[in-house]
């Protein structure tokens, strides 16, 4: 079985069609991979940029030497050894206030206790709260109550916390 004349023809014009197409596509694909390891270097920069960024943050919690937010090692370092009151307990504060409380400064019932109109304003405002809220809700009360009393008196006059 023999190819004609025209089969040979078309046969060879495919095969330089095909040896067009790959010496095209290579000045393409390094075109693609350079701009695949340039994304590639950027990302490796930002990742070390955030591992330097994580390794600063932890510097800067064992400096402080007090809780820095929800969850830290120092969080629950500090609320096990007694220097932080559980301020979710206070009816109207939950965990989503008591962090802002503790960014705010505030750890102890005794604080909240202390707090004058002035203060209470203040911290009503950092919290993105409505003007006399904490007089509302009786905040100052509830931990008078609770650092008195404790929990369990706590739960009788004002009830289980939300």
């Amino acid at each position: 079985m023999g190819f004609t004349a025209n089969q040979w023809a078309i046969l060879a014009l495919v095969l330089i069609l095909g040896w067009l197409i790959g010496l095209l596509s290579r000045s393409g694909g390094a075109r693609w991979r350079r701009a695949y390891e340039e994304e590639r270097a950027a990302r490796q920069a930002a990742e070390s940029q955030l591992a330097a960024s994580r390794e600063r943050i932890a510097e800067l919690e064992r400096q402080s030497g007090h809780p820095v937010g929800p969850g830290t090692a120092s969080a629950i370092g500090a609320a096990a050894a007694g220097n932080r009151d559980d301020l979710a307990l206070i009816r109207g504060v939950g965990r989503d206030r008591e962090i802002g409380l503790n960014d705010a400064g505030v750890y102890r019932y005794r604080q909240i206790e202390a707090l004058s109109d002035g203060d209470a304003a203040t911290l009503e405002a950092r919290l993105g709260l409505k003007s006399g809220t904490i007089a509302y809700e009786e905040w100052r009360e509830q931990a008078a109550a609770l650092r008195e009393n404790g929990a369990d008196a706590h739960r009788t006059r004002w009830g289980t916390p939300v």
